[in-house]
């Protein structure tokens, strides 16, 4: 009989012996506590995932993986796909077929093609379906066979989509799962059985193309979760309706910030008188920290010749997210998808000398992407949107200053609007890349030594920078816990090589210098909707849009209304009023569905004592005060809350 010997990674556990052939589930038994096995939901087997099931036949290092972690999760909810794809074949027969079942961020899906697309209406009967084969106990069963044989079986059951899968696979063999009555081509590994599954639940439906492609069959992609404890499940559907509450799309519309008409065009934002209100409130922050902190600003227009993005590289990277060009004087133009180029024209009219450096040039410039109909998402997904830009310019031996001083301004402004959380990437060079290995190599380090140098906590993404260098991205958390993509900084060699920059070095010499792209914000439309629902509409005083609105008790303080409120907005105050003949209780409930913070109430004894009494848009009253004395109240609040 051979033995093997089996270990478990991070341990300082000796290794034991097994016969060849015995199960993960039976070594873990031996190797670690009952409640650790128990908590097990499959392993890394010499760093391959496996199944619990799986036959050990050479010495091996084993790593559970455990309920609680993030893996864990992984492998559930990609066994719950497959038990929700057997339910749909139950239930609406062996005429429906099955595409791909990934888990995702949260749950997982898996898309249908069926002649008559699902609806919500059809959940009750699917989670039924799931309920039985999960008290069922169904074994997930593994078993390897040829791509030959796996084309034959899924040509038998007549699953179109798994046989294009398989004929675009570069490999021999393949692995299948099995459930019950239900197969399916998957990778794994997969929770033992069916009962593992204890806590699901249906979300919603979606359309779905076929490998994405527009030109291929449209799918109904169905959306579900799962949990291994019933109270995560409950939790996190109280905040999936959390989030519905704060959608940015539904509180604009309420709010009056901004609106979508089919008349303009799918993507592109009208801001409307209150929203604009917010966008200058955070244009003139952004432009005054950004004074502060050494840049100059810059304007540029929407268009440029078809040759400047050629020579930018676009055209060969980015060319089919760029709109169509136009034709002006028999020369070809393109609407701009950056700003970059841009800046290195305002860089090359002039020579420059060492002396300059680093050079930071800012811009909120708006720039047009082609984003397909179905990816377009109110303000977080845009076809024309305006980037909180900047260029900086430097020597090599100013890059990691630089960068350090991009991090530490970017987290200022961050903390500022509310945003103390965030995950940090460094994304290193993908297949497809432009420049030498040594200036990848350069930047990549001059990133990682900044993050360093800030303590920055922070994770690799590889492959995922862009084709001209490195990035650093950073993900901010809202209220809810969400992640969102905001703040980018990308070393760039390509650039100033392909535009011929220079600039005289203390040596004489005429040298290229390095550029930095930056945004903080990502676009200011995805950045305002990410406050709307981080602060469900409900703006810190110095964001508000209407920082207090003027209501009257009668018509007999219509007047002093009138003059409070000139003398209010004189000061600065963002200010409404509200003069109708309509019941005080009404006007206050309407201000406080609008979020206004403050309400100035004004009734016979505030006008004959020339004061307001102030209520917050939370239920609490304050003292009466006089006009001015709120005032000086709104403008400190206002500080602190920049601060």
């Amino acid at each position: 009989m051979t033995e093997i010997t089996v270990s478990i990674s991070g341990t300082e556990a000796e290794s034991q012996s097994f016969a060849a052939g015995t199960t993960v589930q039976d070594a873990l038994k031996e190797l670690v506590s009952n409640k650790q096995r128990k908590q097990a939901v499959a392993a890394v087997c010499n760093n391959v995932p496996c199944d619990l099931s799986a036959q050990l036949m050479e010495d091996t290092v084993l790593e559970p993986i455990m309920m609680r972690s993030e893996e864990g999760l992984q492998v559930l909810r990609h066994s719950s796909a497959h038990i929700m794809a057997q339910a749909v074949k139950e239930v609406f027969g062996q005429d429906v077929k099955v595409a791909i079942g990934p888990a995702i961020e949260d749950g997982y899906y898996y898309d249908f093609d069926r002649e008559i697309p699902f609806t919500p209406d059809d959940f009750e009967a699917i989670e039924k379906k799931m309920a039985e084969i999960v008290k069922a106990r169904l074994p997930f069963e593994r078993r390897e066979i040829s791509v030959d044989e796996a084309i034959d079986f899924f040509t038998s059951q007549g699953e179109e989509y798994k046989v294009e899968l398989l004929r675009d696979m570069d490999t021999d063999r393949v692995s299948l799962y099995q459930q019950g009555n239900f197969v399916d081509l998957c990778r794994g590994p997969h929770i033992p059985d069916t009962s593992w599954l204890k806590s699901f639940k249906l979300l919603r439906v979606a359309g779905s193309y076929w490998r994405g492609d527009e030109n291929n069959q449209m799918l109904t992609r169905l959306y579900a979760t799962a949990f291994f404890d019933k109270k995560e499940l409950k939790r996190y559907l109280n905040r999936l309706e959390e989030a519905k509450k704060r959608d940015h799309r539904k509180l604009g519309k309420e709010l009056g910030l901004f609106t979508i008409q089919d008349e303009v065009g799918p993507g592109l934002i009208l801001w409307q008188p209150r929203g604009a209100q917010l966008r200058r409130l955070l244009e003139d922050y952004w432009k005054d920290e950004h004074y502060k902190h050494g840049y100059e600003l810059l304007y540029t227009p929407h268009i440029a010749r078809q040759d400047m993005w050629k020579t930018s590289g676009h055209l060969d990277f980015y060319g089919e997210n760029m709109y169509s060009g136009m034709e002006i004087d028999d020369v070809a133009y393109q609407l701009k998808p950056m700003n970059c180029p841009f800046h290195i024209g305002i860089y090359n009219a002039n020579k420059h000398s060492y002396r300059e450096f680093p050079i930071r040039w800012c811009e909120l410039g708006t720039v047009y992407r082609y984003e397909r109909t179905g990816a377009l998402h109110g303000l977080m997904r845009v076809r024309g949107f305006t980037q909180d830009d900047a260029h900086i310019f430097c020597r090599p031996e100013q890059l990691e200053d630089e960068i350090f001083n991009i991090i530490d301004l970017n987290l200022h402004i961050l903390k500022t609007f509310g945003f103390d959380e965030y995950d940090v990437y460094l994304s290193t060079r993908p297949k497809k890349y432009v420049g030498s290995d040594e200036h990848w190599e350069l930047s990549t380090e001059a990133l990682k030594q900044a993050m360093e140098k800030k303590g920055l906590a922070y994770e690799v993404d590889p492959g995922e920078g862009v084709f001209y260098g490195p990035k650093i991205d950073i993900k901010i958390k809202d209220q809810l816990g969400r992640s969102w993509q905001c703040s980018t900084i990308q070393v760039d060699f390509n650039l100033p090589e392909r535009f011929g920059m220079t600039y005289t070095g203390s040596d004489g010499a005429e040298h290229q210098p390095i550029m930095i792209h930056r945004a903080l914000m990502g676009s200011l439309e995805r950045f305002i909707g990410v406050l709307i629902e981080h602060y469900a509409g409900a703006f810190p005083l110095w964001l508000a849009p209407e920082q207090a609105r003027l209501m009257n008790i009668t018509d007999d303080q219509s007047e002093y209304c009138q003059r409070i409120f000139a003398d209010l907005r004189s000061a600065g105050i963002r200010i409404g009023q509200d003069l109708r003949n309509e019941k005080l209780n009404y006007k206050i409930r309407e201000a406080q569905m609008m979020k206004v913070p403050y309400m100035l109430i004004i009734g016979e004894r505030e006008k004959e004592d020339g004061t307001v009494t102030v209520r917050k848009r939370n239920g609490d009253n304050l003292p009466p005060m006089s006009p001015q004395e709120f005032i000086d109240m709104v403008c400190r609040e206002c500080e602190e809350g920049r601060a």
